[in-house]
């Protein structure tokens, strides 16, 4: 009898997605069967780039692991996660502020879904500096993010910085 395969579902708006965020993407598909990393809609926040441009540089950025699939989602991410059959959700932290946030959520997240565990990466530690807020910011005042994402995204934020 084989064991259920076991699905976690990483989320995340991923505007753009980062080599912090691919770091803990390969070390949670490291750790199940099948990684989803969800690219939320974000209805609340004004992303640099489309749904559609962010899936497909998330793609891009994950192609080389395996087992990730990459969707995008609508939502309660608890509901995706059943929609999914996921048993996890994964967060990456990086530092004390971002463990506080995400320890509420896990906990409101529980009280929805009691059967998804809530796991937290910590991304390499050269990379716990990187947010999609920053690489954004530099990126649009002409720095140099090539050492933050991957060459899909950089061509992405140069293209960008030019249409504006």
């Amino acid at each position: 009898m084989s064991s259920p395969v076991r699905i976690a579902v990483y989320s995340g708006t991923f505007d753009p997605i980062t080599l912090g965020h691919t770091d803990v993407a390969r070390r949670a598909a490291g750790l199940f069967d099948q990684l989803v990393i969800a690219v939320a809609v974000a209805h609340h926040k004004k992303t640099l780039f489309s749904l559609p441009q962010r899936v497909q540089l998330a793609q891009a950025a994950t192609d080389s692991i395996a087992n990730v699939l990459v969707l995008p989602f609508d939502g309660l991410i608890m509901d995706f996660c059943a929609a999914q059959n996921a048993c996890a959700v994964v967060r990456g932290i990086r530092n004390l502020t971002d463990f506080d946030y995400e320890a509420q959520m896990a906990a409101m997240n529980r009280k929805l879904r009691p059967d998804v565990e809530t796991v937290f990466l910590l991304p390499d530690a050269p990379l716990q500096c990187i947010s999609s807020t920053l690489v954004r910011e530099i990126g649009k005042l002409g720095g140099d993010v090539s050492q933050m994402v991957s060459p899909d995204v950089l061509a992405a934020l140069t293209a960008a910085s030019k249409g504006s």
